[in-house]
């Protein structure tokens, strides 16, 4: 059995198991304070982003930091909005509720918010008898696969500081949007437009964790002992930043990322060849065909993949998604297994 179930099935990039070895004997100061890996991961990422005036914290995974970071940013009276597929609101368990904040739910069929989406939001919600939209929440690619243009998150960016608004994006799969054939943004444009964002490493190639940007000053107070309180201060923080250095050290982030995005072309491309439709417009590491129940039932035996969407009586939308790791004689074998089917 193959597995097309997600993007952490692997353990990490032989680099970074290499650079966790050859630091392992090596003592350092602990949650973070350490004097070597941490400042230099840093220094790697702010070059990235071509800012120096920003807090970067390493957390283990994707619901922590969004967890943490939104419960930090919001009042008790306060909501975040998300697009309905957003992974706040559908796949954490209520991590986000179960911290005294509610998640605003936005229909978007791609995915994607949208300008008209946030002020949808916010014109339900008008007076001290509601919860009060502080946060908009996205994530950069989308659980769908799709991903903002510059355009997109300028004009997000907009109303958002129109209306007082934090931005937060998620970027646990931020290097399958920044590496995709019509990626128009830069980790750059991305600090300039947002008040907080990360960067997902667990789903690119690291072991685990995720690096937390905030750009926003009024996000940055007392962030420390939030982390803390909450159970995310990891003591052995450079085993995070060890990782990060790596990833950023000579481009090892876009590298396995563009992998991963060129792996899932060749299924794209392959699944299309076949003839067969797709659920979500992805050209990221995340795919969603629609196949026939019982052409499912026989990829099964070979591979595992996820459903996403009953289509009707006999069609399911599945996901499919590729990783650094993911070889193209596997991808070649789905499709080999597929046209046999088709």
């Amino acid at each position: 059995m193959y597995s097309f179930n997600n993007d952490y099935s692997e353990g990490a990039h032989p680099r970074i198991l290499e650079a966790l070895l050859n630091a392992n004997l090596i003592q350092h100061d602990g949650y973070s304070m350490d004097s070597q890996h941490s400042p230099r991961a840093k220094a790697y990422i702010k070059r990235e982003l071509q800012k120096e005036d920003v807090t970067i914290h390493w957390l283990v995974g994707g619901t922590q930091a969004n967890m943490i970071t939104i419960a930090a940013a919001l009042r008790p009276h306060q909501a975040v909005i998300a697009a309905d597929t957003g992974h706040v609101f559908v796949h954490e368990t209520g991590a986000i509720e179960a911290t005294g904040h509610k998640v605003i739910s936005m229909t978007s069929p791609d995915g994607k918010l949208t300008p008209a989406l946030v002020q949808k939001a916010l014109d339900i919600h008008t007076d001290e008898h509601m919860v009060q939209p502080k946060m908009v929440y996205i994530s950069n690619t989308t659980e769908l696969g799709t991903q903002y243009s510059k355009a997109e998150l300028e004009a997000l960016s907009h109303i958002c500081r129109q209306k007082n608004l934090y931005l937060f994006l998620d970027g646990a799969r931020l290097g399958a949007a920044l590496t995709s054939s019509v990626n128009d943004l830069t980790m750059a444009d991305i600090a300039d437009l947002v008040d907080v964002f990360y960067i997902g490493g667990t789903k690119n190639g690291a072991l685990f964790g995720e690096a937390l940007v905030i750009i926003n000053p009024a996000l940055k107070t007392d962030f420390r002992f939030i982390l803390k309180q909450r159970g995310a201060m990891l003591a052995k923080g450079w085993l995070l930043a060890i990782q990060f250095e790596e990833l950023f050290k000579t481009g090892l982030f876009y590298e396995m990322a563009a992998h991963a995005n060129e792996m899932a072309e060749i299924l794209r491309k392959g699944i299309g060849e076949c003839g067969y439709e797709f659920f979500a417009q992805s050209a990221t590491n995340q795919i969603f065909p629609i196949f026939p129940d019982n052409i499912i039932a026989h990829l099964e035996k070979d591979f595992l993949f996820s459903p996403q969407a009953k289509i009707d009586d006999s069609h399911t939308a599945v996901r499919l998604v590729t990783s650094w790791a993911t070889s193209e004689a596997a991808v070649k074998a789905f499709i080999a297994v597929l046209t046999s089917l088709s």
